[in-house]
């Protein structure tokens, strides 16, 4: 009995151990090439078919990105996303459609009994994530946002350092800028700046990493009350309303801590974070894509300001940390970290509630900074009872 025992478990690890999680991606939009790669360095999936509104497009896509990154197996390409959704041969779909038409196909690929990978951010509003997030739990499958730094192993270096107790202390203020100057032709050519697609524009684009690192600094505890600025907007011909083009944003807990972020699509490329206590300040000068290299970083200080006599002098007391992990295009890097765990999860049948938790928690704070934004800088106070997954 026991050998029989042990022998069902051995085998039963063997398949677990041997089997891939088969991905569908629904669209052709530029950020796919960087996860068909991701996918492949994860090492425990595979891209199986490609959908988008049509086949010639579809298969050429397939075609380049299977000649630079190949699969053992060429992936299918279909003429319509009904056609992936409703392949047997896909477990899980990446979907990264604008924000503005996404619901309707997480909802399908949920119904369909496909594990969902949504892009950020997740959805027009809170009440379209919680459809599509119980469409995902009413078909036992996983809903998980593309936030890649969520998966990279320096969070966990800086999770220790944030609470150990000394080096930063009580965190008091937290404060991001995520940024980069586009060209003239994107107001005019690109989807983030059509309300129809892209409603939240600069703030649902680089805003919602704001907001989840804020979050998680704060281990998801929500915020009592956010503000929002829209310090610059555009309204495209044709679109409902305008877009954020500049945004600044405030989040304050019940315990007297804030958060401050900037997102433009005006000022030149930085995301960089900064957590602020009463001991001293942690930074990390690429928060969202890390730099180039095999090494991560960040820095923690505990400036001194000193006085001996008329000497007055502020002492620089900063230690390096440095994580080996690639920044991008490597099987350790995050992304690939991401679909590795997502592929773990689908092959293991588990579903991890705690990823669409904190979507929803996300896409809640940012709704109501951008409410706020609309409505003259007015301070929105944050439901807590609002968050429901499942």
């Amino acid at each position: 009995m026991l050998f029989h025992v042990l022998k069902t478990e051995i085998i039963g690890a063997l398949i677990v151990a041997i089997r891939t999680c088969r991905w569908g991606i629904l669209s052709t939009a530029v950020i796919t090439n960087k996860n068909w790669q991701a996918i492949q360095m994860a090492g425990n999936g595979q891209v199986v078919a490609v959908a988008s509104r049509n086949l010639e497009r579809s298969q050429q896509f397939v075609d380049e990105l299977q000649a630079a990154v190949p699969f053992a197996e060429k992936p299918v390409a279909y003429g319509s996303y009904d056609e992936l959704i409703a392949d047997n041969n896909v477990d899980a779909i990446y979907i990264p459609l604008p924000t503005g038409i996404r619901k309707q196909w997480v909802i399908a690929a949920a119904n369909a009994g496909k594990h969902v990978l949504c892009e950020k951010p997740c959805a027009v509003s809170s009440a379209d994530l919680a459809e599509m997030i119980d469409a995902c739990a009413d078909n036992n499958v996983q809903f998980m946002d593309g936030v890649m730094f969520m998966h990279s192993n320096r969070y966990r270096e800086i999770r220790k350092v944030l609470d150990d107790g000394r080096s930063v202390g009580d965190i008091k203020r937290i404060h991001m800028n995520f940024s980069f100057n586009a060209p003239e032709q994107f107001r005019s050519d690109n989807i983030r700046t059509a309300s129809d697609l892209e409603p939240q524009g600069a703030l649902g684009d680089l805003g919602w990493y704001c907001i989840r690192f804020a979050l998680w600094v704060k281990n998801y505890e929500l915020p009592q009350y956010v503000s929002g600025r829209i310090l610059d907007d555009i309204h495209r011909d044709g679109g409902q309303y305008s877009v954020p083009m500049e945004f600044s944003g405030e989040l304050v807990w019940a315990d007297g801590s804030s958060a401050s972020f900037y997102n433009s699509f005006q000022t030149t490329m930085q995301q960089w974070a900064n957590v602020s206590g009463t001991n001293g300040f942690l930074q990390i000068p690429d928060f969202v894509l890390p730099f180039y290299g095999n090494q991560l970083s960040f820095f923690v200080n505990n400036a001194q300001f000193v006085e001996e006599g008329c000497d007055f002098r502020m002492e620089n007391f900063e230690q390096h940390y440095s994580v080996a992990e690639h920044g991008n295009g490597a099987p350790n890097a995050q992304e690939a970290n991401l679909f590795h765990n997502f592929s773990e999860l689908v092959i293991t049948d588990t579903v991890d509630e705690h990823w669409p938790e904190i979507s929803m928690k996300t896409q809640i704070v940012l709704d109501a900074c951008l409410e706020s934004g609309r409505n003259g800088s007015a301070k929105q106070e944050i439901n807590q009872q609002l968050v429901t997954t499942g």
